[in-house]
Formats: C-alpha cells, sequence, structure tokens
C-alpha cells in the first residue's frame, strides 16, 4: 500500500489548511537550531526553508522573519504581514503546484522537538468566567455573595509570572509554600496537598502599543496574534493562605503551560459569538455592543491520566478577549511583543463543563497526585464544516524536590 502524502489530510483533521498554527522546532540531527515551523495535520512545515524552495513567493523582508529562532520577530511585524505570510504558507500547502518543492519540508511531528514558541514578555490571568467565579464563591464563602460587588463591572485580573510559562510537556513539580487550614493554630510549610490545573484559553500579543496609549475594543485585531490553550496550574491550599488581601502569588507562579502552537487570531473568524447575556451595563470603554462578536465556541476537553473529566465551553465566558486587552490598558499600561494573557479558568453551567478540581470535587477533593497526567485540547467550528485545532497542553506531575539543605523542611 503507497505511503500517504502528507498533504492528503484525513477528513476531519482540525490542522487543515484553514488552522496553521505557528510553533518553533528543532531536529535531533540539530538539536540547538530553532526553527520556526507550521503544523499541517500530522506534519510541520520549515518555514525557513520556505524562502529557497520557492523563489519569489515569499518577499525578502518577510523571509527574514521566517529565519528568526522564535516567533516574536514576526510577532512584532504586525497584522498586513501576519495575513501575507500566512497567504504564502497556506499557498505554498494547498497549491498543487508546489507539492514537489514544499514536500521535503514536511517533517512528521514525531520527528521534532518543540519548544515555546515566543518569549513570554509579561503574562496576566484573568478570571472572566461567571460559573467559574460563582462556583468558587460558593465554595470559599457559602454564607456570603458569590460574586464580589465588582465582578460584573469589570475583567478581574492579575500579573503573574512570565518566567515561569513552559511550554506543553514539560514536567511540573510541586510547589512548597506555607499553608493553613481554617482550624490550625499557625502556617506550616512543605509540599502543596491540593495541587490544581486550570483549563483556560491565552491570547499572544504582537504589535506593541504605546505607553499612556489605551488599546480600544476596536484595536483588538491589531494587537492580538493569535490564540493558545493554557493551563495555569495551582496550589489552592498555598493559595487559600496568602492571597488576602492582595491576590495570588506563589501558589500560581511556580508553573503556567502553554501549547507549542499559537492558532492566528484570524482562524477563529467562523466560531465567533455572542458572548452571555450581561445584566450590569459595563463602562463605555468595555461596551461591545456595537462590536463584532466578542466570544469564541471553542470547545475545550481536559483528560486525567488519559479519562476526560470536563468540557469546558468557552462560548460561556462572560468577559471577552477584546474586553480584557481594554482593560487591561486602560490605565495607560503599555503591550509588549510577547505578552500572553489567558482567559482564567473557563467553566460551563454543567456539572461535566468544570474547568479545574475545585469545582468538580467541591473543594473536597482528591486533588493531583504525583505522577499525574493532565492534557487540554481543544478544537472551533471553522469555514465550510472545517474543524480549527489548538494545540495540546500536557503537564505531569513530579515530586516536589529536595530543599537545599539549610531550608525549612
Amino acid at each position: 500500500m503507497p505511503e500517504q502524502s502528507p498533504f492528503d489530510l484525513p477528513e476531519g483533521d482540525p490542522f487543515g489548511p484553514h488552522t496553521l498554527p505557528y510553533g518553533v522546532f528543532s531536529t535531533a540531527d540539530a538539536p540547538d537550531l530553532r526553527r520556526l515551523g507550521v503544523r499541517y495535520g500530522g506534519h510541520v512545515l520549515d518555514l525557513a526553508a520556505l524562502p529557497d524552495a520557492l523563489p519569489g513567493t515569499v518577499p525578502a523582508p518577510h523571509a527574514a522573519l521566517l529565519t528568526a529562532a522564535s516567533l516574536n520577530p514576526l510577532l512584532a511585524a504586525g497584522r498586513p504581514v501576519w495575513q501575507e505570510v500566512h497567504a504564502t504558507v497556506r499557498a505554498a500547502l494547498t497549491d498543487p503546484a508546489h507539492r514537489t518543492a514544499v514536500a521535503p519540508l514536511l517533517r512528521p511531528l514525531d520527528d521534532v522537538t518543540l519548544h515555546l514558541p515566543f518569549e513570554v514578555a509579561d503574562y496576566v490571568d484573568f478570571y472572566s468566567s461567571e460559573h467559574h467565579a460563582t462556583n468558587v464563591g460558593r465554595i470559599f464563602r457559602p454564607d456570603g455573595a458569590a460574586l464580589p460587588p465588582n465582578w460584573k463591572h469589570l475583567p478581574i485580573g492579575y500579573h503573574g509570572r512570565a518566567g515561569t510559562v513552559v511550554v506543553s510537556g514539560t514536567p511540573v513539580v510541586r510547589p512548597h509554600g506555607q499553608r493553613k487550614a481554617p482550624a490550625d493554630p499557625a502556617p506550616v510549610f512543605g509540599p502543596s496537598t491540593r495541587l490544581d490545573f486550570e483549563a483556560e484559553v491565552g491570547f499572544v500579543v504582537g504589535t506593541p502599543s504605546a505607553l499612556h496609549a489605551p488599546v480600544g475594543l476596536d484595536a483588538f485585531r491589531e494587537h492580538v496574534f493569535g490564540v493558545c490553550l493554557v493551563n495555569d496550574w495551582s496550589a489552592r491550599d498555598i493559595q487559600a493562605w496568602e492571597y488576602v488581601p492582595l491576590g495570588p502569588f506563589l501558589g500560581k507562579s511556580f508553573a503556567t503551560s502553554v501549547s507549542a502552537w499559537i492558532t492566528p487570531l484570524d482562524a477563529f473568524d467562523a466560531s465567533r459569538t455572542a458572548p452571555p447575556a450581561r445584566d450590569v451595563a459595563p463602562l463605555p470603554y468595555l461596551d461591545d455592543a456595537a462590536a463584532e462578536p466578542g466570544g469564541l465556541d471553542v470547545r475545550i476537553e481536559v483528560r486525567l491520566n488519559g479519562e476526560v473529566i470536563s468540557r469546558p465551553p468557552f462560548a460561556a465566558m462572560y468577559w471577552t478577549a477584546a474586553q480584557q486587552l481594554a482593560h487591561m490598558t486602560v490605565n495607560g499600561a503599555s503591550l509588549r511583543t510577547g505578552d500572553l494573557y489567558a482567559s482564567g479558568t473557563v467553566s460551563g453551567p454543567e456539572p461535566d463543563q468544570l474547568g479545574c478540581l475545585l469545582e468538580l470535587t467541591q473543594g473536597k477533593g482528591p486533588y493531583l497526585q504525583d505522577g499525574d497526567e493532565i492534557t487540554l485540547t481543544a478544537w472551533a467550528p471553522g469555514p465550510d464544516g472545517a474543524r480549527i485545532g489548538l494545540g495540546e497542553v500536557t503537564g505531569r506531575v513530579q515530586p516536589a524536590a529536595e530543599l537545599p539543605a539549610g531550608r525549612p523542611a
């Protein structure tokens, strides 16, 4: 039986010509040489080799961007360049006249090593699912209001740690920290016993903005390059003790896993949807009533050790990515190329749509054990019945590291 051509994708493959996510890879023969690639089915197109393979099809300025070791130069080039490069790549993969030249540039996924696709500048995490926020509020404040008074007036968020954003497949070491149960007389120190995952969707900034120049809702597409899956790991016991009054810190900053593939924002045009009805009118800078639909119909699946435990729907998010960006910059904060911001835990209204173990177990556990593996996958509806894929995010929990001599035990 003849070997199937890498150009002939199985029906329904979520990484077809409508998706074309970008990443960074290396090969066994040159492990230190990182190259840009685009995923097509089960293969990676070597973008650095594309200009030579198809002379004249890639403008010289764009060719220089494709030889970089990370996506950052392409991200910084701006939306017109993103669209031109995307059109060139799509033509290279779909035009039968190019098959002979392009075929040698397609490498099987199993033959490459994937890396963090961009250099993370800043990281912001939001708290934008009303279902998640309500569930958590009821767990932590059973006798009070589930949502704080500000929740429906602004997208709540916090600044995270860019240096601990890691690519899918990176082991997650159980963190140490302080924890104190309500009945304990004093805090204790040690490895977290309530390690959790959080299923989220992330947005990668390409075009920067000037300091003191807020980015309005209508400028969202000019600044956001693409979309990825995010697992913002959480140590619930450390978080519960430290987060009052300033919010998440050590309980969140030890690891945030992202996909190795960044799917272009424009690939989600067919999956745009209106956000849920709002019962509190947002202030003018957040009012998207006249804007294009800001929600995305991304369907997430969460597996624990290979077993599906939840299917959170991103379409149910109260605050949109455009509103998050507008709020994040309304005080004059600038954007930098490589900024990453995440949606916050995605949860829906049903018991099988919850985006973390805190909700799935009503705060009772069990939480993640050493050796457990969490895998997030997702897709969105594309044009003509196609599926738009998001690269998976996988992380396996490793035991807490041994502390250096003289440190608390």
